[in-house]
């Protein structure tokens, strides 16, 4: 096998037609014929480079709106044939067609159209046939051809060619393939995936997931583990979009922390109130709102002092030098924010370590989407939990009804056991976590955990009792007994608020009567594994 092979004849057919002149006229100075398509075609010769039109080599012209141009032997067949073969070859000479050694195509913008939520029949139109189908066909002959998907690759191509005077290396051809493979699985599965959302099929037979690599990690969640980061394609303001100000490469844990943080945070409208989450391992370790970023900081802060550092910030406006200044008073990772000032930046450059992410938005909880997990064997596929409780959905089951106040530290606390890992208990006081409990076997540990916490930090305070005293009380789902509810009375709390629709929702409602707690449900509950 020879493992290089020159590029003489190349078909360019783009709808992104970046670099395109600039490849065009390379290609040309090095003496490989040009073919071209449409508006390709036109952009080359507009250029001032010489192109010979597809429909001049197939005998055709395009037709029926463009959908039929490529589609057809004399391009296929030079793509495919074998060089090496003698058959191939003869077929090659008897039907007159020549070989195609270089493949530029990039598809149809059809995620794009999508994105900007294009109806029906133009998402339809935007589904490229002739594209995939020439990709195709050359990857699978890279023994032969080349074949470039993305304009980042023009360079290396380039570079390719001149390294080894006008040819390709197998290996480079493999790579080349590798990427076009890809892409067009990526294609047919945002294909898929619309089709399906546009049919209202919640569980379609095959469901196909893709995403773009945005970066290479340095490793997992442990050093043992290889791990990349990959987009995709939606948009959704947060650490996929976001832009890196300052600090270094983020980790794996980094952005599954920021990305848990900033959801949280963004439940919380800034157009009503500054709000801030603080997470550690996923899971937060204090959250607050208040009349200003500075102040919810503090609040979020005093919750768990400890947890904290170390952990990831989450804002719900842009970050200010105030806070900013705070933040910097321990050791943090992570920051995220729909913005920030240029003397909150100024201060943060100070900490080199201190990586700094602005968003430009809030992504919002309320927009629908579907979350995947994979089992061994396969995908566990959800709707995203957007699940939302106001005060009109809340029923007071207790002879005793929760005051105005306290309605609105139970949907606070509501929302935040919502992006705490199951079994959740979260006290809240004053509109900011006073003790968080995550990830027990038992909601009573949960329940304990939380109201040691808050104890621990009441002693750090100098506080005279523990901020549990006369706070409310979220469990993400039912107590199936009353004892959980029993130890959040025990912590000092004077209020509940459950999804109900336990067995023994009877026995617990009676116990929170003779504890004196007023009691809400939901309907709803909030796992989180």
């Amino acid at each position: 096998m020879t493992d290089l092979y020159p590029v003489r004849r190349a078909l360019l057919s783009v709808s992104d037609k970046t670099g395109l002149i600039d490849l065009g006229h390379a290609l040309a100075a090095r003496g490989v014929e040009l073919i071209s398509t449409g508006g390709t075609a036109r952009a080359l010769r507009e250029a001032g480079l010489e192109v010979r039109d597809v429909s001049e080599i197939t005998g055709f012209p395009e037709m029926m709106d463009g959908r039929v141009k490529t589609l057809h032997p004399m391009v296929h067949g030079g793509l495919l044939a074998l060089r090496d073969d003698a058959g191939h070859m003869a077929a090659m000479e008897t039907h007159l067609i020549a070989p195609i050694d270089l493949l530029v195509v990039n598809l149809y913008p059809f995620e794009e159209t999508v994105a900007k939520g294009a109806d029906y029949a133009t998402c339809i139109e935007n589904i490229d046939i002739g594209g995939p189908a020439m990709i195709r066909a050359a990857s699978k002959n890279h023994l032969f051809v080349n074949v470039v998907v993305d304009v980042q690759d023009y360079d290396a191509l380039l570079a390719e060619l001149d390294a080894n005077d006008g040819q390709t290396s197998y290996a480079f051809r493999q790579q080349l393939a590798l990427t076009a493979y890809s892409r067009t699985a990526a294609y047919d599965a945002a294909v898929s995936a619309w089709m399906a959302k546009a049919l209202k099929e919640e569980a379609p037979r095959r469901r196909a997931f893709a995403g773009e690599l945005a970066q290479t990690l340095r490793y997992g969640e442990n050093p043992h583990q290889s791990a990349a980061f990959y987009t995709d394609g939606t948009n959704r303001p947060g650490v996929a979009t976001a832009v890196q100000h300052q600090g270094k490469e983020l980790s794996y844990n980094n952005i599954n922390d920021t990305d848990a943080a900033f959801e949280l945070v963004a439940e919380f409208d800034p157009e009503e109130t500054a709000a801030c989450a603080i997470i550690k391992h996923a899971n937060p370790c204090g959250v607050a709102k208040g009349a200003t970023l500075l102040e919810a900081y503090k609040a979020a802060f005093d919750c768990d002092r400890t947890s904290a550092f170390g952990g990831i910030v989450a804002l719900n406006k842009p970050l200010d030098a105030e806070t900013a200044e705070e933040i910097t008073g321990i050791f943090t990772e992570v920051v995220i924010a729909p913005g920030a000032s240029e003397e909150a930046k100024e201060i943060f450059a100070k900490k080199k370590n201190l990586r700094l992410l602005t968003t430009e938005g809030l992504p919002d909880v309320m927009a629908g989407g579907k979350t995947f997990r994979q089992v061994a064997g396969g995908f566990l596929v959800q709707d995203k939990d957007n699940g939302f409780i106001g005060m009109d959905d809340l029923k007071v089951v207790t002879k005793k009804a929760p005051t105005e106040e306290q309605m609105r530290d139970l949907l606070f606390a509501w929302k935040v056991a919502k992006h705490v890992k199951s079994n959740a208990i979260v006290y809240v006081k004053d509109q900011a976590t006073v003790g968080v409990g995550a990830g027990q076997m038992s909601r009573v540990d949960s329940a304990l955990i939380a109201a040691k916490k808050a104890e621990r930090m009441a002693e750090a305070l100098g506080l005279a009792e523990p901020l549990t005293i006369g706070s409310a009380v979220a469990s993400d789902a039912f107590f199936p007994f009353p004892d959980g509810l029993m130890e959040a009375a025990a912590a000092g709390a004077t209020c509940v608020i459950q999804p109900g629709g336990s067995m023994r929702d009877n026995e617990v409602i009676a116990a929170a009567d003779e504890a004196g707690l007023a009691m809400v449900f939901t309907g709803m509950r909030h796992f989180r594994h």
